[in-house]
């Protein structure tokens, strides 16, 4: 008699997770089912800046995603678990899906961090987190470009998603500022000399940098927006992307009574058990004894 693995969220990590499941358990032990957020399949999120050289959605695809013809898969995309039901051992998912398992793998991943600055909700801010994140991004370009020539944007965040993100921008066309708070580019990556160093490099690209101060508000100006630093400087952009950094998506494990690292994340041990025994917590959502 078949076990049912449910595995909430598909990304990389899921993706991965379920390759191996099914690469090892050659009886057919396990029924997976998959519950996705996005609409598309898990694709290949660290490469997402390189969509912007195609704007081809197939060219970040995992092989295999699909699970096609693998009748012990069942991938349902566009609907997340929403909740976790551990005494009865089953989950509902958003469209009111309920699903029972044996066990449970949290694989939800992470969240963009959005400062808590005046003005983050207004339109033109963005987050640079998803396909569906990029082709936002483009779209307020072309409507900003048929506006003027060239138009600025600011990516909130200096680190190396924040860089890629400002890359992304300037092959678009735009003239890009970086915001980072701490004193040098990459702070967590480089040290005071790659930090000077790493600056030549991004201005030689003609991205403006601005570091040691961060952005205390952002305002409608018009159809801009205006994004004020807390040393003063004002810059007038027609589009801002926040990239701070990510936080552990551990809503569902939170709600349903799981042990939580000091930081966030689903606490597991070194095997990524949670306290509950039958549920499990990969990647980005979980706190590997103790560290995210």
């Amino acid at each position: 008699m078949s076990r049912t693995l449910v595995v909430a969220g598909h990304g990389m990590v899921a993706h991965r997770l379920v390759e191996a499941l099914r690469s090892d358990d050659v009886d057919g032990t396990w029924r997976v089912v998959v519950f996705g957020e996005e609409t598309r399949p898990a694709y290949d999120r660290v490469g997402l800046t390189s969509y912007v050289d195609t704007w081809d959605p197939d060219a970040l695809a995992l092989p295999g995603a699909e699970y096609a013809g693998d009748e012990l898969v069942d991938l349902v995309l566009g609907d997340p678990v929403e909740a976790i039901d551990r005494d009865a051992k089953r989950v509902t998912t958003r469209s009111g899906r309920v699903q029972d398992y044996d066990v449970l793998v949290l694989a939800t991943g992470s969240r963009p961090f959005v400062p808590p600055v005046e003005g983050k909700d207004l339109p033109g801010v963005f987050v640079y987190r998803t396909i569906e994140d990029l082709d936002d991004i483009r779209a307020a370009v072309e409507r900003a470009r048929q506006r003027r020539g060239r138009p600025a944007a600011a990516v909130v965040g200096g680190g190396l998603l924040g860089l890629e993100a400002a890359k992304a921008l300037r092959d678009m066309g735009l003239s890009p500022h970086v915001v980072e708070m701490a004193p040098r580019l990459m702070p967590l990556q480089v040290d005071d000399g790659g930090g000077g160093l790493l600056n030549r490099l991004i201005t030689d690209l003609d991205v403006t940098v601005h570091t040691g101060t961060s952005t205390s508000a952002i305002a409608q100006d018009g159809d801009r927006l205006q994004a004020r630093l807390d040393n003063g400087t004002e810059l007038d952009v027609d589009l801002l992307v926040f990239s701070a950094g990510v936080r552990p998506r551990d809503d569902l494990g939170r709600a349903a009574g799981l042990d939580l690292g000091e930081r966030g994340g689903v606490l597991t041990d070194e095997t990524c058990r949670t306290s509950d025994p039958d549920i499990f917590a990969v990647g980005e959502c979980a706190s590997v004894a103790g560290r995210v």
